[in-house]
């Protein structure tokens, strides 16, 4: 018999993250609502710090509901800040100031009237970074411990927003972003420990760094219950167990719909199928302010090749898309820095074949358990070769489909990923 896992003492836990997803905004919990939803499980008394701006919506927020909190087992405290439309903006740069110097003022006087525990460990998202430093006045103030969660490379990212080419980039960014680079560095130097939704991630922000850090990497990950597992694969041996006959290639795009993604090489993809006439469906679900021009060019698209554009689908809906398709593509641009993003885990755990436009290390998770195919980010021949080679050999696409959910069984499975990211901060506390 195995011995029981033993019940950690309870602390308070207070996480600051303002761009996730909250309890009762429609969506599937993301990476905090997850860890609360865990911590709070096991036993901690958990507060969430977020913004009254919804960072996907672009609206006001209130709070979830009290019945849909008492469920989830934790507190949610907005911090009122100024709304911001565009991602890369002053506005938000000036909304995240605001996040910061309320929640440090909530904070302290939440705790000096009662109403909140002093918290054992405050965990703080960068980004944003002003969110990140004033929990880390706040641990400083009431001794608690500081960890940073490394969920993007800021400032690395705004690099490719810079104009000119490269090498006039690489004058014009320590100018530009090496105040944000000092300032993390900062941070992660005070943090007691560093935790990171990618090993992409965790090097390059410690690279360089003094010391050594207590670290924790837990990728984004995706609840694999959600999803029936893929088609098992026929028997080379046995005619009468044939491989399904082969309909439309059904593939999915899923996220946000901005300039980030490499959307424009998945219409022409398209265009491409259709041209050779090859028949694969394309099923975009998301929101951005690229969605018009997508529906727009989508209705052009000829047969056999067809561009569907969902939209935002609730969650239920979501998850049945997925589970009747093929394939998932991760048509994300590498110069995003982005390493594993959310799409990538949904689709390994709806047992998706992965069609990967991200070099390093999603494509070496990919490689290794056998579960999709590489393509060129920006380079419509090589996305249209992938899926046509898929749409033609579906005995290959099974075997495929078999390694994505080996690979979100083994990487992304939150029932266990979260629980080790909780053991790991529980650790820390001693």
């Amino acid at each position: 018999m195995s011995r029981a896992e033993p019940v950690p003492c309870p602390l308070s836990v207070w996480v600051v993250n303002p761009f996730d997803d909250l309890p009762g905004e429609g969506l599937p919990p993301l990476r905090f609502w997850t860890l609360c939803r865990v911590l709070a499980g096991r036993g901690h008394d958990v507060t969430w710090w977020s913004a009254d701006w919804s960072h996907r919506r672009k609206a006001i927020r209130f709070p979830p509901p009290r019945g849909v909190l008492v469920e989830e087992g934790f507190d949610v405290r907005l911090v009122p800040v100024r709304p911001y439309s565009a991602n890369v903006s002053l506005s938000r740069l000036r909304s995240h100031r605001d996040f910061g110097r309320t929640l440090e003022r909530h904070g302290a006087q939440a705790v000096a009237s009662g109403d909140l525990e002093r918290p054992d460990i405050v965990i703080a998202s960068i980004p944003p970074l002003e969110g990140a430093e004033a929990a880390a006045r706040l641990a400083a103030r009431l001794d608690a411990l500081l960890v940073v969660d490394v969920m993007d490379l800021w400032p690395e990212t705004f690099r490719r927003l810079l104009p000119g080419p490269e090498w006039f980039r690489g004058l014009l960014a320590p100018l530009l972003l090496g105040g944000m680079e000092r300032r993390r560095r900062a941070l992660l130097t005070g943090a007691d420990g560093v935790s990171a939704a990618t090993e992409t991630y965790a090097r390059a922000a410690l690279a360089g760094l003094p010391g050594e850090r207590k670290t924790h990497v837990c990728h984004l990950g995706a609840y694999i219950e959600e999803y029936p597992p893929p088609p098992r694969v026929p028997p080379l041996d046995d005619p009468a167990d044939e491989v399904p006959p082969a309909g439309p290639l059904a593939c999915v795009y899923a996220g946000t719909l901005e300039a980030g993604q490499d959307l424009d090489t998945v219409l022409a993809a398209a265009r491409r199928l259709s041209a050779a006439g090859t028949a694969v469906e394309i099923h975009v679900a998301g929101t951005g302010r690229l969605e018009p021009r997508l529906r727009a060019e989508a209705a052009g698209i000829p047969a056999p090749c067809r561009v569907v554009v969902h939209g935002l689908l609730p969650r239920g809906d979501y998850a049945r898309l997925l589970a009747r398709c093929d394939v998932g593509i991760v048509a994300v641009k590498p110069e995003s820095l982005v390493a594993v993003p959310y799409k990538a885990c949904d689709y390994a755990a709806a047992g998706l074949a992965l069609v990967n436009g991200l070099p390093g290390e999603l494509d070496a998770m990919i490689d290794e358990h056998r579960a999709g195919l590489a393509y060129r980010a920006g380079d419509a021949a090589s996305l249209a070769a992938a899926l046509g080679g898929l749409a033609a050999d579906r005995r290959r696409l099974l075997l495929l489909r078999q390694g994505a959910r080996r690979l979100a069984e083994a990487r992304f499975d939150r029932e266990s990923t979260y629980a080790r990211f909780a053991r790991w901060l529980e650790s820390l506390a001693g």
